[in-house]
């Protein structure tokens, strides 16, 4: 099943989470942000392949494989250019409406590089 909606609508912060917490294992939850803001917080369980490596042709990591990724950064512009990025390379991917900032307003956990209360920056 494709993630992407016939109209073209991205994902609320809860779509994706219901999307890929949980026992729901077959979609992959990638931030896309730099370094820095990967380590200040993300989501739990999500995985880390910065825009810029993806642009510069970086491969993702093998966590998320052939599976269907739901693309998030700090507001939702890189997220977007990366599933259009990652959807030219035959990937399943969709963003997130309103990034990280969303999904924290939203209450959702967010986790530092050490697994603590994290923040969004």
């Amino acid at each position: 099943m494709s993630l992407f909606r016939k109209n073209g609508t991205r994902l609320s912060v809860d779509e994706a989470r219901s999307r890929t917490g949980g026992d729901r294992c077959g979609e992959v939850l990638l931030d896309v942000r730099e370094e820095s803001e990967w380590r200040a917080g993300h989501a739990p369980g999500a995985v880390h392949a910065p825009l810029t490596g993806l642009v510069a042709g970086a491969a993702l990591p093998r966590v998320a494989g052939r599976r269907a990724l739901v693309v998030i950064c700090r507001s939702g512009h890189r997220s977007q250019q990366a599933a259009k990025l990652l959807a030219g390379r035959g990937a399943d991917a969709v963003d997130v409406e309103g990034g990280m900032k969303a999904w924290a307003a939203a209450g959702h956990p967010v986790v530092d590089e050490r697994g603590n209360c994290g923040s969004i920056v």
